[in-house]
C-alpha cells in the first residue's frame, strides 16, 4: 500500500466508532463499516492532500483505487472526496475506472457523489473528441442492465433516476 493510502486507512480507522459502524452496516450494500463519521472522511483526504503534495493525474486515479480495492464504506468514501476535490485533473478516459467504482458500489451513498460531484463537473469540462467520446460512454450507461450505473448516468446528465 502507499503512504497515502496507509495514511488514509490508519486516519480512518482511529476515527471509527463500533456504535457508528453497526448503525450504519444495516444500510450499505454488505461493505465493512468502520464507523468514521462523512466529516473525518473529508478531513484524512484533506490531511492526506497536505502531507503528499503535488500529486499527478496517474497519483489521484491509483490512490483512488487502491481506496477503493477494499470493500470498506470509508476507504470507498475517501476514495469519491478525493476525485471529488481533484475532479479538475480528471480526463475523459477515467470514466472507465469510475463505471467500475459505480458497478461495484452497492449503495446510492457512493454513487450519487460519484455521479454528481465527479462524472457530472468532469463532463462539463469536456470538449470536442473527449466529450462526443464521454457522452457515448454515458449512453451506453444509461441502457446498461446494472441499475447503479443506469442511475449514474441518469444523475450526471440531469436524467430522471431509474
Amino acid at each position: 500500500m502507499s503512504d497515502a493510502g496507509e495514511f488514509v486507512d490508519y486516519t480512518l480507522q482511529r476515527e471509527s466508532s463500533w456504535e457508528k459502524a453497526a448503525e450504519a452496516n444495516e444500510h450499505l450494500g454488505g461493505l465493512k463499516v468502520y464507523g468514521a463519521s462523512v466529516g473525518a472522511v473529508r478531513g484524512t483526504i484533506r490531511d492526506a492532500l497536505k502531507r503528499h503534495k503535488g500529486l499527478s493525474h496517474d497519483d489521484v486515479t491509483a490512490l483512488s483505487s487502491e481506496l477503493w480495492s477494499e470493500p470498506v464504506f470509508e476507504r470507498r468514501l475517501a476514495a469519491v472526496v478525493l476525485l471529488q476535490t481533484k475532479v479538475k485533473i480528471l480526463v475523459n478516459t477515467d470514466l472507465t475506472r469510475l463505471e467500475g467504482f459505480i458497478r461495484q458500489s452497492g449503495t446510492e451513498q457512493l454513487v450519487d457523489p460519484l455521479a454528481v460531484d465527479v462524472v457530472a463537473p468532469l463532463l462539463g469540462r469536456l470538449e470536442g473528441q473527449a466529450r462526443e467520446r464521454a457522452d457515448r460512454v454515458l449512453e451506453r450507461w444509461s441502457n446498461d442492465p446494472d441499475p447503479w450505473l443506469r442511475r449514474a448516468a441518469a444523475l450526471a446528465t440531469g436524467g430522471p433516476t431509474p
